[in-house]
């Protein structure tokens, strides 16, 4: 059975960085063809995709945030990260990860933004930013 669990600090001070790691169990994260994205939900806000990172390594992520965001992986641990820096209160939000299925037709037509790409998430981690 596939499971992701998300770990990381709950609060960030604004102009830090915001690291959390995603430990998977039941399948490799370097499988072919599954990827693997970070995910978040602010107050009153919809869906936000982050980032990616890939079976064979590559990373990918939102144009808005690129410039702040960084993905890493450790295959030997089964884990990947997410790398968020000079975080404001705006980055307060609920952050999941999960299991993307973009290579896979059934499911490459939704929007990173739509959930049904996704067919395993993380509880969810909460984090605050603030002083």
């Amino acid at each position: 059975q596939v499971q992701l669990q998300e770990s990381g600090p709950g609060q960030v001070k604004p102009s830090q960085t915001l690291s959390l790691t995603c430990t998977v169990s039941g399948v490799s994260i370097t499988t072919g063809y599954y990827a693997w994205s970070w995910i978040r939900q602010s107050p009153g806000k919809g869906l936000e995709w982050m980032g990616v990172m890939t079976f064979d390594g590559s990373s990918y992520y939102n144009p808005t945030l690129k410039s702040r965001t960084s993905i890493s992986r450790d295959t030997a641990k089964n884990q990947f990260s997410l790398h968020l820096n000079s975080v404001t209160p705006e980055d307060t939000a609920v952050y999941y990860c999960t299991r993307d299925l973009r290579f896979y037709s059934s499911h490459s037509a939704y929007a990173p933004e739509d959930p049904r790409r996704y067919d395993y998430w993380g509880q969810g981690t909460q984090v605050t930013v603030s002083s």
